[in-house]
């Protein structure tokens, strides 16, 4: 039995576990990946600076109502003489915060439903992939207003119907990619050597699908940013919170967009548009790394450079020129 073990362990590659690690390697040499990381961590140094350049109340009334950008405010004010950029920086705070939590969580579990569909199978799989596909078939946006609407305001209500809403087209994803993985040798072979059905998961079939789990996790954090402004546009989420779309829920309720007040509404949508904008960036980078067929072809060899060529074939011996 010994024996069988330590052959079993000797069949068990070790590439597997650094799949995640060459992948991040990857992206760093990625041009698409560069720049949407840059746009990122510009947002988020603005979010984190924010109580530094504005460090009094974002939403206390400053002039006039509704004054065009100038040196004094930047951004101009909003209908209640509100400064915008102050709204639009702290709004990051709110927005960021919950769609990157809100998309890890529900990456977490999509990774915890698909990999424990994909590896124990049996009645667990079909009662994990009915939850699944329930929640596949349900409306999202009709999904969100009622969950929204019956559940206390603040952002842990935010961030926990957007995880009810998010999980499912990722864990469907990774339990079909798991089932592939399910089956080679390598995993049969950590199966006969003992190893606990944790670290089989873990460290044999997570690490060999860095990539789904990446794209999945891009995928939730703007569908998360997304869906928290759609929520706080429609009036479901806290109105007293900050955030990109408490900012659009009051430039519409004044009515700045039907009085062409462009200034109010504009850095708040262009914010969530530009966040959304460097996440598919990374998202593209991340399946033009793991799909050959993405990445860009390699330069033709050049008409000057030296070829190889074999004569002399009867002799069995080769001249190179």
């Amino acid at each position: 039995m010994a024996s069988t073990k330590t052959e079993a362990l000797a069949m068990t590659p070790k590439r597997g576990s650094r799949g995640g690690a060459r992948l991040f390697r990857n992206l760093g040499r990625n041009g698409k990946a560069i720049a949407g990381i840059a746009i990122l961590v510009v947002f988020i140094a603005a979010a984190l600076l924010a109580p530094v350049f504005f460090p009094e109340d974002p939403s206390r009334i400053l002039s006039g109502g509704a004054t065009p950008p100038s040196l004094e405010h930047l951004l101009g004010t909003t209908a209640k003489g509100q400064d915008v950029l102050a709204l639009t920086l702290w709004g990051a705070r709110s927005s960021l915060l919950v769609g990157f939590a809100a998309g890890i969580l529900a990456t977490i579990v999509a990774i915890l439903v698909g990999l424990a569909g994909a590896y124990f199978g049996g009645v667990l799989d079909d009662i994990l992939s009915l939850a699944t596909n329930v929640f596949l078939l349900i409306p999202g946006l009709p999904l969100l207003v009622i969950l929204a609407a019956f559940m206390p305001p603040g952002l842990g209500t935010v961030v926990i119907v957007l995880v009810i809403t998010g999980w499912a087209g990722g864990a469907r994803i990774l339990r079909s990619q798991g089932l592939s993985i399910r089956g080679k040798d390598y995993v049969a072979a950590s199966i006969v050597a003992g190893e606990s059905p944790l670290r089989i998961m873990l460290r044999d079939i997570l690490p060999n699908m860095a990539s789904i789990v990446m794209s999945t996790l891009l995928g939730c954090i703007i569908g998360s940013i997304g869906a928290q402004a759609g929520l706080e546009f429609l009036g479901l989420g806290d109105s007293n919170t900050i955030s990109w779309g408490t900012n659009l829920f009051w430039a519409t309720s004044d009515g700045s967009l039907m009085l062409g007040q462009w200034w109010i509404f504009v850095p708040s949508g262009l914010a969530i548009a530009l966040v959304a904008f460097a996440l598919a960036l990374c998202n593209y980078a991340v399946d033009e790394i793991t799909n050959p067929r993405l990445r860009k072809p390699r330069r033709a060899a050049s008409a000057n450079a030296p070829t190889l060529v074999t004569v002399g074939a009867d002799d069995g011996k080769g001249a190179r020129s």
